[in-house]
């Protein structure tokens, strides 16, 4: 199967940076879309920023100018590079990616368990 696991969270000041991880490893023969989510408490999840198997990023109005995602492919990871972070910026962080293993034709998503960001004002 495949595993997912973030790392870099943390607690920060408002206006300070942190830089999540996300690793992939298992049975992995192609990586497609990988993204960010976060869910603060009592809110749904939602997406922060995604990237393509080719570069090509997307993020959400909330962290445009602000986060940055960028992917290795070699080392299967996606990362979120946080910068002038805000109060409301606090939640958990998951990171999930479309993966297709050895002997499939198809892509499953899979999740990550999370990591706590907090940022205090």
């Amino acid at each position: 199967q495949v595993q997912l696991v973030e790392s870099g969270g943390g607690l920060v000041q408002a206006g300070g940076s942190l830089r999540l991880s996300c690793a992939a490893s298992g049975s992995i023969f192609s990586i497609d879309a990988m993204e960010w989510y976060r869910q603060a408490p009592a809110k749904q999840r939602e997406l922060v920023a995604a990237i393509s198997s080719g570069g090509s990023t997307h993020y959400t109005d909330f962290v445009k100018g602000r986060f940055t995602i960028s992917r290795d492919n070699a080392k299967n990871t996606v990362y979120l590079q946080m910068n002038s972070l805000k109060p409301e910026d606090t939640a958990v962080y998951y990171c999930n990616a479309k993966v297709q293993s050895y002997g499939f034709s198809y892509y499953n998503s899979y999740w990550g368990q999370g990591t706590q960001v907090t940022v205090s004002s």
